[in-house]
Protein backbone atom coordinates (compact mmCIF):
# COMPACT_ATOMS: atom_id res chain seq x y z
CA UNK A 1 0.00 0.00 0.00
CA UNK A 2 1.38 3.36 -0.70
CA UNK A 3 1.25 5.98 1.83
CA UNK A 4 0.69 8.63 -0.95
CA UNK A 5 -2.40 10.26 -1.49
CA UNK A 6 -4.79 8.55 -4.17
CA UNK A 7 -7.42 10.67 -4.99
CA UNK A 8 -7.40 14.47 -5.59
CA UNK A 9 -7.14 16.86 -2.85
CA UNK A 10 -10.50 19.21 -2.56
CA UNK A 11 -12.25 21.05 0.08
CA UNK A 12 -15.34 19.29 1.41
CA UNK A 13 -19.03 20.42 1.77
CA UNK A 14 -18.65 22.79 -0.51
CA UNK A 15 -22.08 23.95 -2.24
CA UNK A 16 -21.93 21.93 -5.27
CA UNK A 17 -21.13 18.75 -3.19
CA UNK A 18 -24.21 19.67 -1.36
CA UNK A 19 -26.21 19.97 -4.04
CA UNK A 20 -25.39 16.80 -5.51
CA UNK A 21 -26.37 14.62 -3.15
CA UNK A 22 -25.06 10.91 -4.41
CA UNK A 23 -21.67 11.81 -4.44
CA UNK A 24 -21.77 11.26 -0.57
CA UNK A 25 -25.00 9.81 0.02
CA UNK A 26 -26.06 6.44 2.42
CA UNK A 27 -28.72 4.60 -0.05
CA UNK A 28 -31.00 2.41 1.24
CA UNK A 29 -32.06 -0.36 -1.48
CA UNK A 30 -35.49 -1.92 -0.53
CA UNK A 31 -36.46 -4.58 -2.44
CA UNK A 32 -40.35 -3.84 -1.34
CA UNK A 33 -41.68 -7.40 -1.69
CA UNK A 34 -40.38 -7.94 1.15
CA UNK A 35 -39.65 -4.62 3.39
CA UNK A 36 -43.28 -4.01 4.87
CA UNK A 37 -47.13 -5.35 3.93
CA UNK A 38 -49.48 -2.94 4.89
CA UNK A 39 -52.52 -4.93 3.29
CA UNK A 40 -52.35 -8.12 4.72
CA UNK A 41 -51.74 -10.47 1.82
CA UNK A 42 -48.10 -11.25 2.99
CA UNK A 43 -45.79 -9.34 0.18
CA UNK A 44 -44.33 -6.00 1.26
CA UNK A 45 -45.62 -2.62 -0.99
CA UNK A 46 -45.39 0.74 -1.79
CA UNK A 47 -47.24 1.79 1.23
CA UNK A 48 -45.44 -0.22 3.68
CA UNK A 49 -42.77 1.56 2.91
CA UNK A 50 -44.10 4.34 3.37
CA UNK A 51 -45.17 3.59 6.59
CA UNK A 52 -41.50 2.81 7.44
CA UNK A 53 -40.29 6.46 6.21
CA UNK A 54 -39.41 7.03 9.69
CA UNK A 55 -37.48 4.31 10.44
CA UNK A 56 -35.75 5.37 7.35
CA UNK A 57 -35.37 9.19 8.66
CA UNK A 58 -33.94 7.92 11.85
CA UNK A 59 -31.04 5.57 10.40
CA UNK A 60 -29.94 8.36 8.63
CA UNK A 61 -30.19 7.55 4.91
CA UNK A 62 -30.15 10.65 2.08
CA UNK A 63 -32.05 8.53 -0.12
CA UNK A 64 -34.04 5.00 -1.03
CA UNK A 65 -33.87 2.93 -3.95
CA UNK A 66 -37.01 0.75 -4.63
CA UNK A 67 -36.48 -2.48 -6.38
CA UNK A 68 -39.02 -3.03 -9.61
CA UNK A 69 -42.99 -2.23 -8.42
CA UNK A 70 -44.46 -2.69 -12.32
CA UNK A 71 -46.66 -4.43 -13.69
CA UNK A 72 -45.42 -7.99 -13.82
CA UNK A 73 -46.26 -11.79 -14.11
CA UNK A 74 -43.39 -12.00 -11.65
CA UNK A 75 -41.49 -14.29 -13.20
CA UNK A 76 -38.49 -12.30 -11.85
CA UNK A 77 -39.89 -10.62 -9.36
CA UNK A 78 -40.44 -7.41 -10.97
CA UNK A 79 -37.19 -7.81 -13.67
CA UNK A 80 -39.58 -8.81 -15.93
CA UNK A 81 -41.45 -6.37 -16.28
CA UNK A 82 -45.05 -5.86 -18.67
CA UNK A 83 -45.28 -2.04 -18.31
CA UNK A 84 -43.11 0.05 -17.50
CA UNK A 85 -45.33 2.87 -16.42
CA UNK A 86 -48.02 1.22 -14.17
CA UNK A 87 -47.53 -0.83 -10.49
CA UNK A 88 -48.50 -4.43 -9.87
CA UNK A 89 -51.43 -4.40 -8.07
CA UNK A 90 -49.76 -6.55 -5.28
CA UNK A 91 -47.36 -3.05 -4.55
CA UNK A 92 -50.39 -0.92 -4.85
CA UNK A 93 -50.77 1.87 -7.07
CA UNK A 94 -49.88 5.27 -8.56
CA UNK A 95 -51.53 7.19 -6.18
CA UNK A 96 -49.54 4.97 -3.50
CA UNK A 97 -46.38 5.56 -5.41
CA UNK A 98 -46.91 9.41 -5.35
CA UNK A 99 -48.17 9.48 -1.45
CA UNK A 100 -44.44 7.70 -0.62
CA UNK A 101 -42.46 10.58 -2.90
CA UNK A 102 -44.49 13.15 -1.36
CA UNK A 103 -43.54 11.89 2.59
CA UNK A 104 -39.78 10.95 1.13
CA UNK A 105 -39.31 14.14 0.26
CA UNK A 106 -41.30 16.19 3.18
CA UNK A 107 -38.22 13.35 4.97
CA UNK A 108 -36.02 15.01 2.92
CA UNK A 109 -35.51 11.68 1.45
CA UNK A 110 -34.33 11.09 -2.29
CA UNK A 111 -36.12 8.73 -4.37
CA UNK A 112 -34.56 6.44 -7.00
CA UNK A 113 -36.43 3.91 -9.24
CA UNK A 114 -35.30 0.62 -10.91
CA UNK A 115 -35.44 1.36 -14.61
CA UNK A 116 -35.25 -2.12 -16.90
CA UNK A 117 -34.01 -1.66 -20.53
CA UNK A 118 -32.17 -4.78 -21.15
CA UNK A 119 -35.82 -6.89 -21.59
CA UNK A 120 -39.36 -7.17 -20.92
CA UNK A 121 -41.88 -9.78 -19.87
CA UNK A 122 -43.22 -11.90 -22.66
CA UNK A 123 -46.54 -10.46 -21.67
CA UNK A 124 -45.28 -6.96 -22.28
CA UNK A 125 -47.81 -5.51 -25.70
CA UNK A 126 -44.61 -5.62 -27.25
CA UNK A 127 -43.79 -9.05 -27.12
CA UNK A 128 -47.36 -10.17 -27.69
CA UNK A 129 -47.74 -7.63 -31.29
CA UNK A 130 -44.23 -9.03 -32.58
CA UNK A 131 -45.24 -12.83 -32.16
CA UNK A 132 -48.81 -12.22 -33.83
CA UNK A 133 -47.09 -10.10 -36.84
CA UNK A 134 -44.69 -12.51 -37.74
CA UNK A 135 -41.01 -12.71 -39.50
CA UNK A 136 -39.96 -9.64 -40.77
CA UNK A 137 -42.70 -7.26 -39.01
CA UNK A 138 -41.30 -3.87 -37.67
CA UNK A 139 -42.65 -5.34 -34.93
CA UNK A 140 -40.12 -8.19 -34.12
CA UNK A 141 -37.63 -5.65 -34.93
CA UNK A 142 -37.91 -4.18 -31.52
CA UNK A 143 -36.73 -7.65 -29.54
CA UNK A 144 -34.17 -10.55 -31.12
CA UNK A 145 -36.16 -12.75 -33.66
CA UNK A 146 -34.02 -15.06 -35.38
CA UNK A 147 -34.50 -18.58 -37.78
CA UNK A 148 -32.64 -21.51 -36.00
CA UNK A 149 -30.26 -24.00 -37.35
CA UNK A 150 -30.18 -27.19 -38.17
CA UNK A 151 -32.50 -28.54 -41.45
CA UNK A 152 -35.83 -27.98 -40.01
CA UNK A 153 -34.56 -24.61 -37.99
CA UNK A 154 -34.91 -26.37 -34.80
CA UNK A 155 -31.24 -25.48 -33.33
CA UNK A 156 -30.97 -22.07 -31.85
CA UNK A 157 -29.45 -19.48 -33.74
CA UNK A 158 -26.07 -19.01 -31.71
CA UNK A 159 -24.08 -20.32 -29.04
CA UNK A 160 -25.00 -18.11 -26.71
CA UNK A 161 -25.81 -19.01 -22.78
CA UNK A 162 -28.31 -17.47 -20.51
CA UNK A 163 -27.18 -15.80 -17.08
CA UNK A 164 -29.78 -18.10 -15.19
CA UNK A 165 -28.52 -21.09 -17.12
CA UNK A 166 -29.44 -23.40 -19.99
CA UNK A 167 -29.77 -21.67 -24.00
CA UNK A 168 -29.94 -18.35 -24.36
CA UNK A 169 -33.06 -18.82 -26.95
CA UNK A 170 -36.34 -20.19 -26.89
CA UNK A 171 -38.32 -21.09 -29.92
CA UNK A 172 -42.32 -19.57 -30.34
CA UNK A 173 -45.02 -21.06 -32.56
CA UNK A 174 -46.14 -18.85 -35.03
CA UNK A 175 -49.53 -17.24 -35.37
CA UNK A 176 -50.31 -20.60 -37.89
CA UNK A 177 -49.37 -23.09 -34.48
CA UNK A 178 -46.35 -23.88 -36.71
CA UNK A 179 -42.86 -23.66 -35.31
CA UNK A 180 -41.27 -20.39 -35.69
CA UNK A 181 -38.27 -17.70 -34.63
CA UNK A 182 -36.21 -17.92 -31.83
CA UNK A 183 -35.98 -14.79 -29.62
CA UNK A 184 -32.86 -14.16 -27.35
CA UNK A 185 -33.42 -13.80 -23.69
CA UNK A 186 -30.00 -13.53 -21.77
CA UNK A 187 -31.72 -14.23 -18.14
CA UNK A 188 -34.98 -16.18 -18.20
CA UNK A 189 -37.05 -17.19 -21.00
CA UNK A 190 -40.13 -14.75 -19.79
CA UNK A 191 -37.55 -11.78 -20.38
CA UNK A 192 -37.02 -11.44 -24.01
CA UNK A 193 -34.30 -9.09 -24.32
CA UNK A 194 -34.73 -5.18 -26.77
CA UNK A 195 -33.05 -4.97 -29.74
CA UNK A 196 -31.35 -1.06 -29.19
CA UNK A 197 -30.83 -0.78 -32.49
CA UNK A 198 -34.37 -0.10 -32.99
CA UNK A 199 -35.41 3.27 -32.88
CA UNK A 200 -38.67 2.31 -30.94
CA UNK A 201 -37.00 0.94 -27.97
CA UNK A 202 -34.88 4.44 -27.66
CA UNK A 203 -38.20 6.32 -27.79
CA UNK A 204 -39.66 4.26 -25.24
CA UNK A 205 -37.82 4.65 -22.73
CA UNK A 206 -37.06 8.22 -22.96
CA UNK A 207 -40.90 8.03 -22.52
CA UNK A 208 -40.21 5.99 -19.85
CA UNK A 209 -37.96 8.34 -17.70
CA UNK A 210 -39.84 11.68 -18.62
CA UNK A 211 -42.71 9.22 -16.81
CA UNK A 212 -41.04 8.71 -13.73
CA UNK A 213 -39.02 11.80 -13.83
CA UNK A 214 -42.02 14.13 -14.20
CA UNK A 215 -43.72 12.22 -11.00
CA UNK A 216 -40.35 13.52 -9.14
CA UNK A 217 -37.71 10.81 -8.38
CA UNK A 218 -34.71 11.51 -7.73
CA UNK A 219 -32.70 8.80 -9.40
CA UNK A 220 -32.51 6.23 -11.56
CA UNK A 221 -30.77 2.44 -11.19
CA UNK A 222 -30.42 0.79 -14.72
CA UNK A 223 -30.75 -2.85 -14.33
CA UNK A 224 -27.59 -4.53 -16.74
CA UNK A 225 -26.38 -1.23 -18.06
CA UNK A 226 -23.70 -3.05 -19.59
CA UNK A 227 -26.39 -5.05 -22.05
CA UNK A 228 -29.16 -3.22 -24.45
CA UNK A 229 -26.59 -3.21 -27.40
CA UNK A 230 -25.48 -6.69 -28.87
CA UNK A 231 -22.69 -7.25 -31.66
CA UNK A 232 -24.34 -6.78 -35.07
CA UNK A 233 -25.57 -10.39 -35.99
CA UNK A 234 -25.44 -11.90 -33.29
CA UNK A 235 -22.40 -14.33 -33.95
CA UNK A 236 -21.15 -17.22 -31.94
CA UNK A 237 -18.71 -16.86 -28.92
CA UNK A 238 -15.62 -18.23 -29.53
CA UNK A 239 -15.29 -19.48 -25.92
CA UNK A 240 -18.69 -20.39 -25.56
CA UNK A 241 -19.00 -23.13 -22.57
CA UNK A 242 -22.21 -25.17 -22.27
CA UNK A 243 -22.34 -24.81 -19.16
CA UNK A 244 -25.61 -24.97 -17.40
CA UNK A 245 -25.00 -23.93 -13.70
CA UNK A 246 -23.03 -20.71 -14.69
CA UNK A 247 -24.12 -19.10 -17.39
CA UNK A 248 -21.96 -17.13 -19.71
CA UNK A 249 -21.33 -13.77 -17.82
CA UNK A 250 -18.42 -12.59 -19.65
CA UNK A 251 -19.90 -13.42 -23.74
CA UNK A 252 -17.42 -10.49 -25.52
CA UNK A 253 -20.56 -10.52 -27.79
CA UNK A 254 -23.72 -10.26 -25.61
CA UNK A 255 -22.16 -7.49 -23.17
CA UNK A 256 -20.13 -4.02 -23.22
CA UNK A 257 -20.89 -2.98 -26.93
CA UNK A 258 -19.67 0.27 -28.10
CA UNK A 259 -22.71 1.68 -28.86
CA UNK A 260 -24.18 1.33 -25.22
CA UNK A 261 -22.52 4.90 -24.52
CA UNK A 262 -24.22 6.54 -26.59
CA UNK A 263 -27.66 5.22 -24.71
CA UNK A 264 -25.80 6.71 -21.76
CA UNK A 265 -24.92 10.09 -22.92
CA UNK A 266 -28.76 10.35 -24.26
CA UNK A 267 -30.00 9.53 -21.00
CA UNK A 268 -27.14 11.82 -18.86
CA UNK A 269 -28.30 14.58 -21.46
CA UNK A 270 -32.29 13.94 -20.53
CA UNK A 271 -31.35 14.36 -16.90
CA UNK A 272 -29.74 17.32 -16.59
CA UNK A 273 -31.99 18.87 -18.49
CA UNK A 274 -34.48 17.61 -15.64
CA UNK A 275 -31.87 19.29 -13.13
CA UNK A 276 -31.47 22.86 -14.46
CA UNK A 277 -35.31 22.73 -15.01
CA UNK A 278 -35.57 22.17 -11.39
CA UNK A 279 -32.40 23.21 -9.71
CA UNK A 280 -33.16 19.13 -8.37
CA UNK A 281 -30.43 16.76 -9.42
CA UNK A 282 -30.94 13.40 -11.22
CA UNK A 283 -29.06 10.93 -10.59
CA UNK A 284 -28.30 7.56 -13.22
CA UNK A 285 -26.67 4.84 -11.24
CA UNK A 286 -25.86 1.65 -13.43
CA UNK A 287 -25.31 -2.08 -12.72
CA UNK A 288 -22.40 -2.66 -14.83
CA UNK A 289 -21.59 -5.99 -14.39
CA UNK A 290 -17.73 -5.97 -15.68
CA UNK A 291 -14.40 -7.18 -14.15
CA UNK A 292 -12.51 -4.66 -15.69
CA UNK A 293 -12.82 -1.42 -13.02
CA UNK A 294 -11.13 0.92 -15.57
CA UNK A 295 -13.86 -0.94 -18.20
CA UNK A 296 -16.52 0.41 -15.54
CA UNK A 297 -14.87 3.60 -15.21
CA UNK A 298 -15.73 5.10 -19.02
CA UNK A 299 -19.53 4.28 -18.04
CA UNK A 300 -18.99 7.01 -15.43
CA UNK A 301 -17.09 9.68 -17.84
CA UNK A 302 -18.90 13.32 -17.24
CA UNK A 303 -21.50 12.74 -20.22
CA UNK A 304 -22.52 9.23 -19.09
CA UNK A 305 -23.55 7.66 -15.75
CA UNK A 306 -23.51 9.43 -12.80
CA UNK A 307 -22.25 6.24 -11.10
CA UNK A 308 -22.14 2.98 -11.26
CA UNK A 309 -22.13 -0.03 -8.47
CA UNK A 310 -18.47 -0.95 -7.50
CA UNK A 311 -18.91 -4.28 -7.27
CA UNK A 312 -15.56 -5.70 -6.40
CA UNK A 313 -16.22 -4.42 -3.13
CA UNK A 314 -18.79 -6.86 -2.30
CA UNK A 315 -17.17 -9.70 -3.88
CA UNK A 316 -13.78 -9.11 -2.30
CA UNK A 317 -12.97 -11.80 0.96
CA UNK A 318 -12.05 -10.80 4.36
CA UNK A 319 -8.11 -10.16 3.64
CA UNK A 320 -6.74 -7.08 4.46
CA UNK A 321 -4.45 -6.87 1.25
CA UNK A 322 -7.44 -7.80 -1.13
CA UNK A 323 -9.91 -4.86 0.60
CA UNK A 324 -6.61 -2.78 0.02
CA UNK A 325 -6.16 -3.89 -3.52
CA UNK A 326 -9.80 -3.25 -4.33
CA UNK A 327 -9.89 0.23 -3.13
CA UNK A 328 -7.17 1.12 -4.84
CA UNK A 329 -8.69 -0.21 -7.95
CA UNK A 330 -11.81 1.78 -7.12
CA UNK A 331 -10.20 5.16 -6.37
CA UNK A 332 -7.61 4.67 -8.76
CA UNK A 333 -10.09 4.28 -11.75
CA UNK A 334 -13.28 5.45 -10.89
CA UNK A 335 -12.74 7.91 -8.40
CA UNK A 336 -9.52 9.34 -11.08
CA UNK A 337 -12.22 10.19 -13.31
CA UNK A 338 -14.11 12.61 -11.28
CA UNK A 339 -17.02 10.30 -10.06
CA UNK A 340 -18.02 9.29 -6.86
CA UNK A 341 -17.16 5.23 -5.79
CA UNK A 342 -20.39 3.57 -5.14
CA UNK A 343 -19.33 1.10 -2.42
CA UNK A 344 -21.46 -1.73 -1.59
CA UNK A 345 -21.91 -4.86 0.66
CA UNK A 346 -24.79 -6.11 0.06
CA UNK A 347 -28.00 -6.24 -2.89
CA UNK A 348 -30.77 -8.58 -3.38
CA UNK A 349 -28.68 -10.33 -5.90
CA UNK A 350 -25.92 -11.87 -3.58
CA UNK A 351 -25.47 -14.13 -0.33
CA UNK A 352 -25.32 -11.42 2.63
CA UNK A 353 -22.28 -10.62 4.19
CA UNK A 354 -22.69 -12.19 7.39
CA UNK A 355 -22.37 -15.54 5.93
CA UNK A 356 -20.14 -14.79 3.32
CA UNK A 357 -17.69 -13.60 6.07
CA UNK A 358 -18.66 -16.49 7.93
CA UNK A 359 -17.40 -19.23 5.08
CA UNK A 360 -21.21 -20.00 4.51
CA UNK A 361 -23.17 -19.51 1.45
CA UNK A 362 -26.86 -20.83 -0.05
CA UNK A 363 -27.77 -24.75 0.39
CA UNK A 364 -24.67 -24.62 2.37
CA UNK A 365 -24.31 -24.40 6.54
CA UNK A 366 -24.13 -20.94 8.29
CA UNK A 367 -20.61 -21.48 8.84
CA UNK A 368 -19.81 -19.71 12.01
CA UNK A 369 -22.34 -16.82 12.45
CA UNK A 370 -20.88 -14.68 15.56
CA UNK A 371 -17.41 -14.62 13.33
CA UNK A 372 -19.44 -12.73 10.24
CA UNK A 373 -21.41 -10.62 12.45
CA UNK A 374 -17.97 -9.29 13.76
CA UNK A 375 -16.52 -9.12 10.64
CA UNK A 376 -19.81 -7.35 8.77
CA UNK A 377 -19.48 -4.76 11.36
CA UNK A 378 -16.36 -3.66 11.09
CA UNK A 379 -16.53 -4.05 7.28
CA UNK A 380 -19.84 -1.88 7.46
CA UNK A 381 -17.32 0.84 8.96
CA UNK A 382 -14.83 0.53 6.74
CA UNK A 383 -17.39 0.71 3.93
CA UNK A 384 -18.71 4.12 5.07
CA UNK A 385 -15.24 5.21 6.05
CA UNK A 386 -14.37 5.40 2.58
CA UNK A 387 -14.63 8.52 -0.27
CA UNK A 388 -17.85 8.20 -2.38
CA UNK A 389 -21.74 6.82 -1.68
CA UNK A 390 -22.63 3.88 0.46
CA UNK A 391 -25.29 1.44 -0.82
CA UNK A 392 -26.61 -0.91 1.76
CA UNK A 393 -29.16 -3.20 1.46
CA UNK A 394 -32.25 -3.54 3.43
CA UNK A 395 -31.44 -6.00 6.63
CA UNK A 396 -27.94 -5.49 6.32
CA UNK A 397 -27.96 -2.54 9.29
CA UNK A 398 -29.79 -5.73 11.53
CA UNK A 399 -26.90 -7.99 11.03
CA UNK A 400 -29.26 -10.76 8.61
CA UNK A 401 -27.56 -13.95 7.76
CA UNK A 402 -28.79 -15.61 4.22
CA UNK A 403 -31.28 -18.11 5.16
CA UNK A 404 -29.57 -20.98 3.80
CA UNK A 405 -32.17 -23.89 4.58
CA UNK A 406 -35.61 -22.44 2.55
CA UNK A 407 -37.48 -25.51 1.56
CA UNK A 408 -37.12 -26.43 -2.19
CA UNK A 409 -41.02 -26.24 -2.91
CA UNK A 410 -40.83 -22.04 -1.76
CA UNK A 411 -38.17 -21.27 -3.84
CA UNK A 412 -38.91 -18.74 -6.30
CA UNK A 413 -35.79 -17.70 -8.45
CA UNK A 414 -35.62 -18.87 -11.91
CA UNK A 415 -32.43 -20.08 -12.10
CA UNK A 416 -33.11 -22.43 -9.26
CA UNK A 417 -35.78 -23.87 -11.93
CA UNK A 418 -33.34 -22.90 -14.71
CA UNK A 419 -30.39 -25.41 -13.52
CA UNK A 420 -32.62 -27.93 -11.62
CA UNK A 421 -31.86 -27.04 -8.36
CA UNK A 422 -27.95 -26.90 -8.78
CA UNK A 423 -27.85 -23.18 -8.21
CA UNK A 424 -30.31 -22.06 -5.06
CA UNK A 425 -30.60 -18.83 -6.41
CA UNK A 426 -31.27 -15.50 -4.93
CA UNK A 427 -34.49 -16.11 -2.25
CA UNK A 428 -32.07 -16.40 0.49
CA UNK A 429 -31.62 -12.76 0.59
CA UNK A 430 -35.18 -11.56 0.06
CA UNK A 431 -36.70 -13.29 2.94
CA UNK A 432 -39.31 -10.71 4.66
CA UNK A 433 -37.82 -8.49 6.99
CA UNK A 434 -38.31 -9.03 11.14
CA UNK A 435 -39.98 -5.86 12.61
CA UNK A 436 -41.38 -6.73 15.82
CA UNK A 437 -39.92 -9.96 17.70
CA UNK A 438 -43.27 -10.54 19.60
CA UNK A 439 -45.68 -10.58 16.39
CA UNK A 440 -46.45 -12.85 14.10
CA UNK A 441 -44.37 -12.34 11.00
CA UNK A 442 -42.14 -10.35 13.40
CA UNK A 443 -44.22 -7.47 12.17
CA UNK A 444 -43.81 -7.64 8.31
CA UNK A 445 -47.80 -7.99 8.10
CA UNK A 446 -50.35 -6.00 10.13
CA UNK A 447 -51.51 -7.73 13.21
CA UNK A 448 -54.26 -10.59 12.42
CA UNK A 449 -52.67 -11.40 9.22
CA UNK A 450 -54.12 -15.09 8.38
CA UNK A 451 -51.63 -15.56 5.20
CA UNK A 452 -47.93 -16.22 5.55
CA UNK A 453 -45.15 -14.35 4.47
CA UNK A 454 -44.02 -14.66 0.38
CA UNK A 455 -41.06 -16.59 1.20
CA UNK A 456 -40.94 -18.02 5.30
CA UNK A 457 -38.89 -16.20 7.96
CA UNK A 458 -36.74 -18.53 10.28
CA UNK A 459 -37.54 -18.46 14.01
CA UNK A 460 -33.87 -17.40 14.74
CA UNK A 461 -35.05 -14.15 12.81
CA UNK A 462 -36.53 -12.69 16.15
CA UNK A 463 -33.22 -12.03 17.06
CA UNK A 464 -32.62 -9.78 14.18
CA UNK A 465 -35.74 -7.63 15.21
CA UNK A 466 -35.50 -3.90 14.57
CA UNK A 467 -37.34 -3.74 18.01
CA UNK A 468 -35.14 -5.66 20.19
CA UNK A 469 -31.67 -4.33 18.35
CA UNK A 470 -33.36 -0.39 19.20
CA UNK A 471 -33.16 -2.02 22.55
CA UNK A 472 -29.48 -2.85 22.71
CA UNK A 473 -26.64 -0.14 22.39
CA UNK A 474 -24.21 -2.43 20.83
CA UNK A 475 -26.65 -3.73 18.15
CA UNK A 476 -25.87 -3.83 14.40
CA UNK A 477 -28.76 -1.61 14.06
CA UNK A 478 -27.04 1.25 16.90
CA UNK A 479 -23.48 0.81 14.93
CA UNK A 480 -25.00 1.67 11.66
CA UNK A 481 -27.31 4.56 13.24
CA UNK A 482 -23.78 5.91 14.87
CA UNK A 483 -21.87 5.24 11.95
CA UNK A 484 -24.38 7.17 9.39
CA UNK A 485 -24.73 10.24 11.82
CA UNK A 486 -20.67 10.52 12.38
CA UNK A 487 -20.07 10.19 8.70
CA UNK A 488 -22.74 13.13 8.34
CA UNK A 489 -21.26 15.00 11.64
CA UNK A 490 -17.52 14.96 11.13
CA UNK A 491 -16.85 17.01 7.78
CA UNK A 492 -13.36 14.98 7.27
CA UNK A 493 -15.69 12.18 6.62
CA UNK A 494 -16.97 14.08 3.78
CA UNK A 495 -13.97 14.76 2.06
CA UNK A 496 -12.63 13.31 -0.96
CA UNK A 497 -8.99 13.22 0.23
CA UNK A 498 -8.35 9.57 1.28
CA UNK A 499 -4.39 8.87 1.96
CA UNK A 500 -3.06 5.25 3.36
CA UNK A 501 -0.86 4.69 6.47
CA UNK A 502 1.55 2.40 7.10
CA UNK A 503 0.41 -0.94 8.38
CA UNK A 504 1.03 -4.34 10.42
CA UNK A 505 0.41 -7.40 7.61
CA UNK A 506 -3.42 -7.56 7.92
CA UNK A 507 -4.54 -4.44 8.72
CA UNK A 508 -6.25 -1.73 6.23
CA UNK A 509 -5.43 2.12 7.46
CA UNK A 510 -5.68 4.92 6.03
CA UNK A 511 -6.93 8.61 7.10
CA UNK A 512 -10.19 10.67 5.09
CA UNK A 513 -9.60 14.54 5.21
CA UNK A 514 -7.99 16.27 7.95
CA UNK A 515 -7.15 13.57 11.06
CA UNK A 516 -9.90 10.78 10.84
CA UNK A 517 -8.33 7.51 10.28
CA UNK A 518 -10.36 4.36 9.67
CA UNK A 519 -8.17 1.25 10.60
CA UNK A 520 -9.38 -2.44 10.12
CA UNK A 521 -7.82 -5.30 11.83
CA UNK A 522 -8.07 -8.32 9.41
CA UNK A 523 -5.90 -10.20 11.39
CA UNK A 524 -5.88 -13.26 13.91
CA UNK A 525 -4.04 -10.82 16.69
CA UNK A 526 -4.77 -6.93 18.43
CA UNK A 527 -3.08 -4.00 16.86
CA UNK A 528 -2.77 -1.21 18.18
CA UNK A 529 -4.65 1.99 17.65
CA UNK A 530 -2.34 5.11 16.40
CA UNK A 531 -0.83 6.95 18.36
CA UNK A 532 -2.12 9.78 20.58
CA UNK A 533 -5.85 9.27 19.07
CA UNK A 534 -8.86 9.36 19.82
CA UNK A 535 -11.67 6.92 19.12
CA UNK A 536 -14.63 7.60 17.30
CA UNK A 537 -16.11 4.75 16.98
CA UNK A 538 -15.38 1.21 17.22
CA UNK A 539 -17.26 -1.96 15.63
CA UNK A 540 -16.66 -3.55 18.94
CA UNK A 541 -16.86 -2.63 22.62
CA UNK A 542 -13.63 -3.57 23.13
CA UNK A 543 -11.94 -1.42 20.62
CA UNK A 544 -9.88 1.24 22.17
CA UNK A 545 -6.06 1.18 22.31
CA UNK A 546 -5.97 -2.05 20.38
CA UNK A 547 -8.16 -3.56 17.88
CA UNK A 548 -9.16 -7.00 18.85
CA UNK A 549 -9.16 -9.36 15.87
CA UNK A 550 -11.69 -9.18 12.87
CA UNK A 551 -12.59 -5.42 14.25
CA UNK A 552 -12.23 -2.08 12.87
CA UNK A 553 -12.44 1.83 14.36
CA UNK A 554 -12.52 5.48 13.59
CA UNK A 555 -10.13 7.10 15.23
CA UNK A 556 -9.78 11.31 15.71
CA UNK A 557 -6.12 12.07 14.96
CA UNK A 558 -3.91 14.16 17.38
CA UNK A 559 -3.56 16.51 14.43
CA UNK A 560 -7.01 17.47 13.72
CA UNK A 561 -7.61 17.83 18.05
Amino acid sequence: MSAEPIAPSSASGSSQDVLEWWRNGVIYQVYVRSFQDSDGDGVGDLDGVRSRLPYLRSLGVDGVWLNPFYASPQHDHGYDVADHRAVHPEYGDLDAFDRLVRDAHRLDIKVIVDVVPNHCSIEHPWFEEAVAAGPGSPERGRFHFADGRGEYGELPPNNWRSIFGGPAWRRISEPDGSPGQWYLHTFAPEQADFNWRDPDVADHFEEVLRFWLDRGVDGLRIDVAHGLHKREGLPDHPFAIDDELTGDPVNPYAWNQPEVHDVWRSWRALAEGYSERTGRPRALIGEVGLLDAAQLADYQRPDELHQCFFFEFLRAPWDAEEFSKVIDRGLGTVAAAGSPVAWVLNNHDMPRSVTRYAGGAPGVAHGDIDLGLTRARAAALLMLALPGSAYLYQGEELGLPEVTDLPDHVLTDPMFRRTDGARRGRDGCRVPLPWAAGQDSFGFSPLGTPVPTWLPQPEWFAHHSVDRQLGSGESMLQLYREAIAVRRRVPALSSVRFRWLPADSGVVAFTRGDGVACVVNCSPRPVCAPVGSQLLLGSDPEVGEKLPPNTAGWFLLEVAR
